[in-house]
């Protein structure tokens, strides 16, 4: 598939989330929903999901795919890597990546997006898993973050940056 049907997808893939997010503000149905609809949509993942900080440690929350890592270990791995550069991640060969979490052996690559809060801290990550390596490029961190904008935008609408 060309870049270019790749990035048509993720904006329709970002379209319906948008329009699923009007009919509730809870942001744990919008996570739950953005997992469900990301791991049926884009194809050759293995595991969607969110990890939140919660109380300092990055904890699973909603998700799609086999059992997930309850808490990742602080600073270590491609989760934290994310949040520790505030940037999107993407590792061709997890196996490869220092300090690599192998929540699941079968994953070879993944790609990673901080999710902020209204004031730009970062409150968790969308992780994204696929057991392909090399399986996640600039397109998908465009269309990842692009979910992320539109989930972000959503929770910190009216807040306040302290």
């Amino acid at each position: 598939m060309s870049d270019s049907a790749r990035r048509d997808r993720y904006r329709r893939i970002a379209d319906q989330i948008a329009e699923l997010l009007e009919k509730t503000d809870d942001p744990a149905a919008h996570r739950a929903t953005a997992a469900a609809l990301l791991h049926h949509k884009v194809p050759g993942v293995s595991w969607t999901g969110f990890y939140l900080l919660k109380d300092g440690e990055l904890v699973v929350d909603a998700y799609q795919g086999p059992l997930a890592c309850l808490v990742l270990e602080q600073h270590v791995g491609v989760c934290w890597a994310a949040i520790d550069r505030s940037e999107t991640v993407i590792v061709d060969n997890v196996h490869a990546f220092p300090g690599h979490i192998p929540c699941d052996e079968r994953s070879r690559s993944e790609i990673v997006v901080p999710l902020h809060d209204a004031a730009g801290r970062p409150i968790g990550v969308l992780d994204v898993d696929s057991y392909r390596p090399h399986h996640f490029d600039q397109v998908d961190g465009e269309g990842y973050e692009l979910i992320v904008g539109i989930l972000e935008n959503k929770w910190n609408r009216n807040k306040r940056s302290d």
